[in-house]
């Protein structure tokens, strides 16, 4: 069985298709990233109580940001601006500390390369998800 869209409601350009698999995939990038800077910076510094509370707070964002793609996907208008105002801040997070943290090379290459990837990802779906074919498609 196929699922239909509801009479009157608009069809998902592949827009919106297409940023939510780009933010789809940028997500676990940027946790592996996240992780592996604060568990390479924490295990010099602090006890593991903080490693385990950074991975707590990182897993409830990104279960978080999945539940705003799932919601954006069905065609909410507030989670797109949720999205799209935190992952130009993730962006920016990540680009700032590229350039001002010292890190190990293992821990650079692993921040860099999810990094850059991730933000990538994560531009390239905001900007898919605010054209004009998908701007139409967030009425709710």
């Amino acid at each position: 069985m196929t699922h239909q869209q509801p009479t009157g409601a608009p069809a998902r350009p592949e827009d919106v298709d297409t940023g939510f698999w780009l933010w789809l995939i940028a997500l676990p990038l940027m946790v592996v990233g996240y992780l592996t800077d604060a568990w390479f910076t924490a295990s010099k510094h602090s006890s593991f109580l903080v490693i385990g509370v950074t991975v707590l707070f990182a897993l409830t964002t990104a279960a978080l940001v999945l539940t705003f793609l799932f919601l954006m996907r069905s065609g909410y208008r507030w989670t797109r601006t949720v999205l799209t105002g935190g992952g130009l801040a993730t962006v920016i997070y990540t680009g700032a500390s590229l350039f001002s943290t010292e890190r190990e090379t293992v821990q650079a290459v692993i921040f860099a390369v999810t990094g850059i990837i991730g933000s990538v990802l994560i531009i390239g779906g905001a900007v898919l998800l605010h054209r004009q074919d998908a701007h139409g498609f967030f009425t709710k």
